[in-house]
């Protein structure tokens, strides 16, 4: 039997790694965050917030720190991408905070990391250092060593390793080095002022175009002062960076087949970004934890971006895990509990998306019958097959 935790070692200084430092200290732990990188990350364009993450940030302090940051849309407006008609316009904004008792909200990424690291850096209980990667650990009988890349061991009860897709521990916990394989689909990002936005589009929305093998989106950011914009379309090319440069020409040349709104708003950006869109090879890691170490958000399950969900389960992963470790057991069978809750919800959730992008770049008579299916159903029908999703609590351990 191993005793709770008293301190934690966190490996990763991302969305996922900073929310779970806050969920920690705020049950008494003292927590050090490490980033690989010389500082937090500030890359990155949009990223869309559903209630079951809204309600995390709230939970964790979070929020205050973004009020004037989000946006809070009032409809998702879906287009056919070739010709611009208006499939469905589905209920956001006040419609669903009643429903699930928190906004649907969208932000940049850099705002949200900037409102944890603020929130992180106000807790006496977490330090964040930068510029240091952890690589390795060691088990012992009362705690665990987190070893650096500069060769620095740090002890703590647990580590956690939220150091995302291209996990450096994710093999020495999960036993395992599963194969990480390009989907075949690139997504190029950038943000726009919201004055390029054309008056033929409704502004406090998301929106987004369905066109074969492609599609797009976009919605406010900067409490709407700039326009997110996401397109991804089918793509043989493949790099391993997430967030490398793209031209304005790459970007063009993805949605040229697509309505003149929509071409217009995307010649409007001028700094692109790109990253290629990988999936975990079947089967999933057969472990999460290890003695007294545990994977978390990417590191553990990575997310296609087809649900706009990959962030928040992470933020889900950080509750759950401090819920887990706030239970009266001890730590190794916390971790297994915390395990064992999250791999039905993130499996489903990366069912939905994978679904989901199928369904938006289908093509032909599988387009027009998926076109005619969302005129006939109603609008609230389609949001409520989302409850599942949206209403998500964390479980009480």
């Amino acid at each position: 039997m191993t005793p709770a935790p008293r301190s934690a070692v966190i490996a990763g200084g991302g969305i996922g790694g900073l929310a779970t430092a806050i969920a920690l200290a705020q049950r008494g732990i003292e927590v050090r965050v490490c980033e690989r990188r010389a500082e937090f990350p500030e890359e990155g364009a949009g990223i869309q917030i559903g209630p079951n993450g809204t309600r995390i940030l709230r939970e964790l302090g979070v929020a205050e720190f973004l009020s004037d940051k989000v946006a809070s849309p009032d409809v998702l407006i879906i287009h056919d991408g070739s010709s611009g008609r208006e499939l469905a316009r589905l209920p956001l904004g006040r419609w669903i905070e009643q429903r699930h008792g928190a906004p649907y909200w969208t932000a940049h990424r850099r705002d949200l990391h900037a409102a944890l690291r603020k929130r992180a850096e106000n807790e006496p209980r977490i330090t964040l250092a930068r510029a240091t990667e952890i690589i390795s650990c060691t088990n012992g009988d009362d705690g665990i060593s987190a070893v650096g890349a500069n060769g620095e061991a740090l002890s703590a009860s647990l580590l956690i390793a939220a150091d995302g897709l291209r996990s450096r521990l994710r093999p020495e916990i999960s036993d395992c080095t599963p194969r990480l394989t390009a989907v075949g689909k690139t997504a190029f990002r950038s943000v726009t002022r919201a004055e390029s936005f054309p008056s033929e589009l409704t502004g406090n929305a998301v929106h987004i175009w369905l066109a074969g093998g492609a599609h797009a989106v976009h919605y406010p950011v900067n409490g709407g002062r700039d326009i997110a914009l996401v397109a991804i379309a089918d793509d043989a090319m493949s790099h391993e960076d997430w967030d490398a440069p793209a031209t304005a020409t790459a970007a063009n040349e993805k949605i040229k087949s697509f309505a003149a709104p929509l071409r217009k708003l995307v010649e409007s950006a001028s700094r692109w970004r790109q990253w290629s869109l990988y999936r975990m090879a079947s089967p999933p890691l057969s472990r999460w934890t290890r003695n007294r170490a545990v994977l978390l958000g990417d590191a553990a399950h990575p997310m296609l971006p087809f649900l706009a969900q990959g962030a928040v389960m992470a933020l889900e992963d950080a509750v759950t895990l401090a819920t887990s470790l706030d239970a009266k057991v001890d730590l190794e069978t916390a971790l297994r509990d915390y395990e064992q809750i999250r791999r039905p919800r993130v499996g489903k959730v990366a069912e939905a998306s994978l679904r989901n992008g199928r369904i938006y770049h289908m093509r032909g008579p599988a387009a027009l019958a998926r076109n005619a299916t969302m005129k006939l159903r109603s609008p609230e029908g389609i949001m409520a097959g989302f409850d599942w999703l949206y209403g998500w609590r964390a479980p009480a351990c």
